[in-house]
């Protein structure tokens, strides 16, 4: 599978996201090897990649496991020199680039689910883990986990009102080297863009367009504030925008609060 992937991403021209490649048959932790890697002197655009993952991490601690021959478990180090608050907004570039590069390989309306998971048909078939490591106050590297449903048959019954894959949304198997070098060349474009201006404006149009949550109802669960409202779109810094009932409008913090809406609230 490494050289498919080192072979198509030539064909492509990327310049960077992906270049280098460590391939694992089997791993815990895509994210957890990156990181070994990133210490030890890893190069911006080194993209680690495993045929299975045992031990992976979703948000807020989930596990994040992927069958063998069945899913994409890859993580990509960054070196950006940028501000630490800034980093969280590259999970929602990354966002960006898997949808996209899900619609253009395989032609499904992948969309995103505020802030960064990515959508088919209302189910998540893709997550998303951000992680970085500061030095002296600055940047050091950040890691970027994804996790995509490529050709799953069937999910346990707990998930199937949720989660689906790729293979069960186009009915056949889809190319997973395919769509490891769509993400890589999207998010080499998403994050030059990004890193233009150290925000999200320069893809904040792109993002709205595919954007799940965009003046649908949702409901916001802030730790002893809950409330409901439409949402509006995203602003420069990657916050949901939010009009309230009574006509107001806030903006909210991804991480710091819960938005459901398209996953019938649950």
């Amino acid at each position: 599978m490494e050289q498919e992937i080192l072979k198509t991403l030539s064909q492509m021209n990327v310049k960077w996201a992906g270049k280098h490649v460590v391939y694992l048959d089997t791993v815990d932790s895509t994210n957890e090897y990156a990181k070994k890697l990133a210490r030890d002197g890893g190069v911006h655009g080194l993209l680690v990649t495993a045929d299975y993952q045992s031990g992976g991490k979703g948000r807020r601690g989930r596990s994040w496991v992927t069958p063998p021959g069945t899913a994409i478990a890859m993580s990509l180090i960054l070196r950006p020199d940028l501000a630490p608050d800034r980093a969280s907004m590259l999970t929602l570039a990354a966002g960006l680039a898997v949808a996209e590069a899900i619609r253009k390989v395989t032609g499904l309306p992948a969309m995103l689910k505020w802030p960064n998971d990515v959508v088919v048909n209302g189910k998540k078939v893709t997550g998303i883990l951000t992680e970085l490591s500061m030095k002296e106050g600055e940047i050091d590297y950040v890691v970027i986990g994804i996790g995509i449903n490529v050709n799953l048959a069937e999910f346990p019954e707990e998930l199937k009102g949720t989660a689906t894959s790729l293979l069960l949304e186009t009915g056949k198997p889809v190319d997973r080297t395919a769509v490891i070098c769509g993400v890589m060349k999207e998010f080499e474009t998403c994050y030059e863009r990004f890193m233009e201006y150290g925000n999200l404006c320069g893809i904040r149009q792109d993002y709205e367009k595919i954007l799940a949550n965009k003046d649908q109802a949702v409901r916001v669960l802030e730790p002893g504030n809950e409330y409901t409202g439409v949402a509006r779109g995203i602003d420069d810094l990657g916050q949901l925008l939010v009009e309230k009932e009574d006509g107001t409008q806030t903006k909210v913090f991804a991480g710091e609060v819960s938005v459901r809406g398209i996953y019938r609230y649950v």
